[in-house]
């Protein structure tokens, strides 16, 4: 057994990690991938030389440079990952629910700032969703997904941000904001949830890293959406969500941005 490392220096998130493994997947002689986001390095698990790898990753334009090739003698787990996946199935069946919450309740009380935390929840959603379809899926039929999935969120974080628009220059009733802080709160219980399994799970593993920065993000986004709810309360003006609701839709476009570029 044999472990390349490679220094990625624009891999900075997961949706470049999902890019690099669907980009791999399928090289026989690859046994296993270890991400490290922090530092933005790469080890690749093989049983035997390939060239190809390291072309795969140039042709990525993330900025890869081999660093070593070792001989190893690790075994892996596979306990450890079906846990693992286990824990992150959870995660994405909360984070999905809650985006159908968020936006229904977001539509129903004219709250953009619910409106877009929905859809950075759909946007841990997908991602989760990508890195955890099984194993042996068709290269390409991932690929799609994710440049459709891509495009959608796109279009609705856009589609959001004409929205937010149009009502910082015109006329609007408040949005409801015992509907913002409630709903909220119970997203932030929800993510608070997500992050105590992630933590419980004591995985050094780069994903569930990743996976708890992502956590931790939604986590500060809630509490900006229950910031902007007692804003509105208080002050009686409908702009602190407003405000809150562009700056995720940012966010979410970002997001929209990284997800596509696993299509390509």
């Amino acid at each position: 057994m044999y472990k390349t490392v490679f220094h990625i220096s624009k891999m900075d998130c997961p949706s470049e990690e999902n890019l690099i493994r669907m980009k791999l997947e399928g090289i026989k002689e690859i046994k296993r991938l270890d991400f490290d986001l922090e530092q933005r390095n790469l080890g690749i698990f093989h049983s035997a030389k390939n060239s190809e790898i390291e072309t795969i990753l140039a042709s990525l334009n993330l900025g890869s440079q081999f660093i070593e090739t070792i001989k190893t003698e690790e075994r892996f787990s596979d306990v450890e990952r079906q846990t693992q996946s286990r824990l992150l199935w959870i995660v994405l069946r909360i984070n999905f629910s809650f985006f159908l919450i968020e936006i229904g309740f977001g539509l129903v009380s004219k709250s953009m700032g619910l409106v877009a935390d929905s859809l950075d929840m759909l946007a841990d959603s997908i991602v989760y969703g990508l890195s955890l379809w099984a194993v042996g899926g068709v290269v390409s039929r991932k690929k799609n997904v994710a440049k459709w999935s891509g495009y959608f969120q796109l279009l609705l974080a856009l589609t959001g941000i004409v929205e937010v628009i149009r009502r910082f220059v015109g006329f609007e009733a408040l949005p409801d904001f015992r509907v913002m802080i409630v709903v909220s709160a119970f997203a932030l219980l929800a993510n608070y949830v997500c992050l105590y399994l992630l933590q419980k799970s004591k995985s050094k593993e780069a994903h569930m890293k990743a996976s708890m920065i992502f956590t931790s993000n939604d986590i500060i986004i809630n509490a900006g959406v229950i910031l902007a709810g007692l804003l509105v309360m208080l002050t009686r003006s409908k702009y602190p969500d407003l405000i809150i609701g562009a700056i995720v839709f940012i966010i979410v476009v970002r997001g929209a941005l990284r997800i596509l570029k696993l299509g390509t």
